[in-house]
């Protein structure tokens, strides 16, 4: 039966694909493919409708959004995967394929289902649209057999799958907000009963609640959303972490090799970091889901954290407007699915901002300074920038008289005193290791380089904002610098807004004096991002208030905006996926994050080629990052950990990473080696070709060239591997 099915697919494959071919379908169909137009077209659209088209045009946008994001990553892709059916195209070599030839499943056609979905709730939602886009959708499935992609049956599973679960979607989220919309959403369920409006819609349902009754629970409802939004977003990032579309970055293996060789301090960072991977690779396992598990926690946390903070000081409602605007701010998005040192800071300067304001209240107790200073102890040992939060403090005590009060009780010098306890590991591994990480700070931050007003200075400083302008979002970068300078002008005598500003400002302002300088990276001003956007959000929430509409639609547009591009920052493929346009790989964002693995596979097969010789083989890299990423990477590197590597960063005479301070393979500033006689591979990440270094002649009797081995994916080369084949160390 299956396999008269298979030869019926076939041949309907051949007639569409072949008999049907003529050069005028050969120019249509591609364009149902990729148009350079849809993206542009269908953001426009989602737009006007958003602005124009009511309540069911709101409805109906989000949830489009909401059915077909769900129903690719829970229904079509997974069966996909299940299914595992070839593309027609690698079996009938004759096969007339117009498009690039995709790696995924066959059954079901994507195209189809998003299609086929799209046009379903359309038509529940505007019922005219049905002699539109279904005949529009069984275009693009006819298309997608045409150009040799898809069998029939591919498209005809994905047509009833997109149909069916577009129907289960939109019933299960319906019949969900009739039971718990009433109960948790009192007020915006008797506005709005139904989620599907045909026409002019369900009829609302009279209010029946006093003026103080429904402040009340508009505020809890804001405060109901906005956990809710928490546990969906805490879902998602755990999901995309889980899914693998990315692997480690060079510090996240740099320091998960960190937590193998647990110290009290670590050359460049504090132990922070260490611990906290320490403990997600012991509940998760060593994966890059047991690596980042504390990233997507973190974020859930000082969401909580700000929703009820902002709730407390503002009002629910902008509590709720800032998670979503936190939640589409690329920087901190970023740092939700990545875990590195500035997550750990920017929590626990948010937790030290937080109960630092509860602390400057008249009634503000010695508990409350206790708890500023151990977070502000638990933000240094995450990342030294923290100290610049006892600078921050020093602006506000200076800037608002009244709080100067608190300088005359132990509160504040408590504080100071348990931040200082939390300083000494830090303290104590320096003294052993002769402040070496005193002289790194000094070195990165080139301190020894004088100032200049020159123009090849001056230029960097424009460069930074703009850097930061991409980073932070630009509405939302731009509403707070004006926010910030707006504040002084006309609002300075606020408390809250001044601690909001010296909370931020002196890190954001001082990095961008110091980019005049020298390079600053654009993470630097992390710890500033969260108290810059509070004082933006109660700046600009005031200015609503008093009548200033543009407000509303502008941050309308930023949010939109926001949630367009954030899907295609944590996945690049979705540029092909929805246009068939693919990023060039150097100026993909996701480069330094993709194709690891590829490059870990490359040195292994060459040092299992070289072990056939009968000698013992390990591997060098002049960088901390690639050896860190191999040894993540490469399974038998793991073996040895922590005191027997097999994977080596080059060191000379002075630190210039932790990898000084571990086993050498030979003997290196501190520690005898005991590789002697033994083969290696030596691996650089470079496409120039160039001679092996002076050094790696010198230590060993033979070094050959072994070319360069390029690391593809998806049909670009991502990473260049330059490899040499090394006998006999001396």
């Amino acid at each position: 039966m299956l396999d008269w099915m298979q030869a019926l697919d076939a041949a309907l494959y051949r007639f569409i694909n072949g008999t049907l071919s003529c050069p005028a379908l050969d120019v249509l169909m591609p364009l149902m493919d990729s148009s350079p137009a849809f993206i542009p077209v269908a953001a426009a659209m989602a737009i006007l409708l958003l602005w124009r088209a009511g309540a069911r045009g709101r409805l109906f946008v989000v949830m489009l959004a909401v059915v077909l994001s769900l129903g690719d990553t829970l229904v079509t892709a997974p069966m996909k995967h299940l299914v595992g059916r070839l593309r027609p195209f690698n079996d009938i070599l004759d096969a007339h394929v117009l498009v690039g030839r995709g790696s995924s499943g066959s059954l079901p056609s994507g195209h189809a289902s998003l299609w086929f979905a799209a046009a379903f709730l359309a038509n529940a939602y505007y019922p005219r649209t049905r002699w539109v886009l279904f005949p529009f959708a069984i275009l693009m499935a006819f298309s997608r057999v045409y150009l040799g992609v898809h069998y029939p049956g591919d498209v005809l599973f994905g047509a009833v799958i997109g149909a069916g679960y577009a129907a289960a979607f939109l019933w299960g989220l319906n019949a969900a907000w009739q039971t718990l919309g009433r109960r948790w959403f009192p007020i915006w369920w008797s506005n709005q009963p139904c989620l599907v409006l045909r026409g002019q819609g369900t009829a609302a349902r009279p209010l029946t609640f006093t003026p103080e009754e429904e402040a009340r629970l508009r505020e809890a409802q804001y405060m109901r959303l906005g956990y809710l939004w928490i546990l969906i977003a805490l879902g998602a990032r755990l999901g995309y972490i889980a899914s693998g579309l990315t692997q480690l970055s060079e510090d996240e293996a740099y320091q998960w090799l960190w937590s193998k060789n647990l110290a009290l301090s670590y050359w460049s960072k504090p132990p922070l970091i260490a611990y906290t991977q320490w403990l997600g690779t012991h509940l998760w396992g060593d994966t890059a889901f047991g690596v980042r598990f504390f990233s997507p926690a973190i974020a859930a946390i000082l969401s909580w954290v700000m929703l009820r903070f902002m709730a407390r000081v503002a009002s629910a409602r902008l509590a709720f407007l800032f998670l979503l605007i936190v939640t589409v701010t690329p920087l901190l998005s970023v740092g939700s699915v990545l875990l590195t040192v500035d997550p750990l800071l920017v929590l626990f300067w948010t937790a030290a901002m937080v109960i630092g304001w509860r602390a400057v209240q008249p009634d503000g107790s010695t508990r409350h300074w206790m708890w500023t200073g151990l977070w502000m102890g638990l933000g240094f040992l995450s990342k030294y920038t923290a100290l610049l939060q006892i600078t921050c403090w020093m602006f506000f005590f200076l800037l608002w008289k009244p709080a100067r009060l608190h300088l005359r009780r132990p509160g504040p010098w408590l504080a100071l005193g348990v931040f200082a306890v939390c300083t000494l590991p830090v303290i104590i591994w320096n003294a052993q290791h002769e402040w070496i990480t005193l002289h790194h700070v000094a070195t990165n931050a080139k301190l020894e380089k004088p100032w200049r007003a020159d123009w090849e200075h001056l230029k960097s400083f424009p460069k930074f904002f703009g850097a930061e302008s991409a980073l932070l979002h630009p509405i939302f970068f731009g509403a707070s610098l004006m926010a910030l300078f707006g504040f002084w002008k006309r609002h300075r005598d606020r408390p809250l807004w001044l601690f909001f500003f010296t909370m931020g400002a002196p890190v954001f302002l001082g990095y961008a004096s110091f980019s005049i300088h020298s390079q600053v990276q654009s993470n630097w001003i992390a710890a500033a991002v969260i108290p810059m956007f509070c004082l933006m959000a109660v700046y600009w929430d005031e200015r609503w208030r008093e009548g200033a509409g543009a407000v509303k639609w502008v941050l309308v547009a930023a949010l939109g905006l926001g949630f367009i591009l954030l899907p295609m920052l944590h996945d690049t493929d979705l540029t092909w996926k929805i246009a068939q346009v693919r990023l060039p790989a150097n100026k993909d964002p996701m480069r330094r994050v993709r194709g690891i693995s590829g490059i870990a596979d490359v040195v292994g097969r060459a040092r299992r080629e070289l072990l056939k010789e009968g000698k013992e083989v390990f591997i060098i890299t002049p960088h901390y990052g690639p050896a860190s990423q191999v040894t993540f990477y490469l399974p038998e590197a793991r073996v040895g950990l922590p005191g027997s590597p097999l994977v080596y960063a080059r060191v000379g005479a002075i630190p210039k990473s932790q990898y000084y301070f571990w086993p050498q393979y030979r003997y290196q500033g501190t520690h005898n080696g005991n590789r002697t006689g033994q083969n290696a591979i030596f691996f650089v990440l470079d496409d120039e070709p160039s001679p092996p270094p002076p050094q790696l002649l010198a230590e060993f009797e033979s070094v050959t060239d072994g070319g360069i081995i390029e690391v593809k994916r998806d049909k670009r080369v991502f990473h260049h591997v330059r490899l040499f084949t090394c006998r006999n160390l001396r």
